[in-house]
């Protein structure tokens, strides 16, 4: 039976700006106790990057940290669709009880900004509904969407992300050529561990890197033209800003088949 409850605001925060995030979203924050964020390392830069958000938009706001568990990243462990599953389900659980907790440990409405837009490959929702699960506390979540890197994207470049009447698929590089085998021709990629684009020369991509932060920097062209320019800006937003988080669309280029 559920002790205590609590509302729990998801608050997408846009892609890496102070300023990519909704009145909506700036005006949940300030309405929370404090907010959660997950902390990995010593010396988190996207942690800092929340701290300044709520010093901009909520500067009464506490930013409480929660160390981060580690989580299996070795290939044998993760080279199958089922085996990545299992990794992540094991990850999210064991994150569920830290922020569980956090929680507990703490009154009030608590805020956890999340990355773009809740929506997006994000596991939020889903440690809560573990946490929820258990029934030690009673949530009442609410979710408050955010600018995805996808838009960001498309208006840095001044792009549709489709042609007319056409479709966009949205995946990650670790399944970038499932979804083409599948027949997708215009595909929006994101949570890229490389850029594993070397048999796709003849496509057209348009790729942005840390989008909306500092250090924001913009890619288009041939993908054979471009590709070890990408890979230099992303070894150097990561040398010099301590992250990087790619997006980028890919589509087929003409002339080249299935």
């Amino acid at each position: 039976m559920a002790s205590d409850r609590r509302r729990v605001r998801v608050v997408g925060i846009g892609s890496g700006g102070l300023d990519q995030i909704t009145i909506e979203a700036a005006e949940a924050l300030r309405a929370s106790a404090y907010a959660l964020a997950a902390v990995k390392g010593p010396a988190d830069p996207l942690v800092d990057l929340r701290a300044r958000l709520l010093a901009r938009h909520a500067p009464d706001v506490e930013l409480v940290g929660v160390p981060d568990p580690e989580r299996e990243r070795s290939s044998s462990s993760t080279s199958t669709p089922l085996d990545y599953r299992g990794v992540v389900l094991d990850w999210h659980e064991a994150r569920s009880l830290a922020w569980e907790r956090a929680m507990a440990a703490r009154p009030g409405d608590v805020a956890i900004p999340v990355w773009g837009d809740p929506a997006f490959y994000d596991s939020t929702l889903r440690i809560l509904d573990r946490i929820a699960e258990r029934g030690r506390l009673a949530l009442d979540v609410e979710v408050l969407p955010g600018i995805s890197a996808l838009q960001v994207l498309a208006a840095r470049h001044r792009i549709v992300l489709h042609e007319i009447g056409g479709t966009v698929t949205v995946t990650t590089g670790r399944r970038l050529r499932e979804a083409v085998a599948a027949g997708a021709d215009n595909v929006v990629v994101m949570l890229n561990a490389d850029l594993p684009l070397d048999e796709f020369a003849d496509w057209r991509i348009w790729w942005g890197g840390n989008l909306g932060d500092a250090g924001e920097t913009l890619v288009a062209g041939r993908v054979g033209d471009v590709l070890a320019e990408l890979r230099g800006h992303r070894e150097r937003l990561r040398a010099e800003h301590g992250w990087v988080m790619d997006v980028y669309l890919l589509r087929r280029g003409e002339g080249t088949t299935a």
